[in-house]
């Protein structure tokens, strides 16, 4: 079992930037692939990023050039960075990570909301 509790989200007016943290704690050598997820209000979950254990990422097309992931393997961690927010980035922010048998695990999300 992983498990994951995400953090940093909040409230920022739009052009800001906000950095959420997800911290993993169990199986954390089991960890493969790290994502961040949203859920706008009103709308279907999506795919922000994701990073591999390999460093490698993508990203949403709606985010490219404004997000950015990382991750701290030391401190079993993933950042988002997220700069030039929109209102329409308005969301849960949510936390997921892959195991290397692709089970899943999901934090409890976090929200931001961007102001106009």
């Amino acid at each position: 079992q992983v498990q994951l509790v995400e953090s940093g989200g909040g409230l920022v007016q739009a052009g800001g930037s906000l950095r959420l943290s997800c911290a993993a704690s169990g199986r954390i050598a089991s960890i493969n692939i790290m994502n961040w997820y949203r859920q706008p209000p009103g709308k279907q979950r999506e795919l922000v990023a994701l990073i591999t254990s390999g460093g490698r990422t993508n990203y949403a097309d709606s985010v490219k050039g404004r997000f950015t992931i990382s991750r701290d393997n030391a401190k079993s961690t993933v950042y988002l960075q997220m700069n030039s927010l929109k209102p329409e980035d308005t969301a849960v922010y949510y936390c997921n990570v892959l195991d290397y048998k692709l089970v899943a695990y999901w934090g409890k999300g976090t929200l931001v909301t961007v102001s106009s």
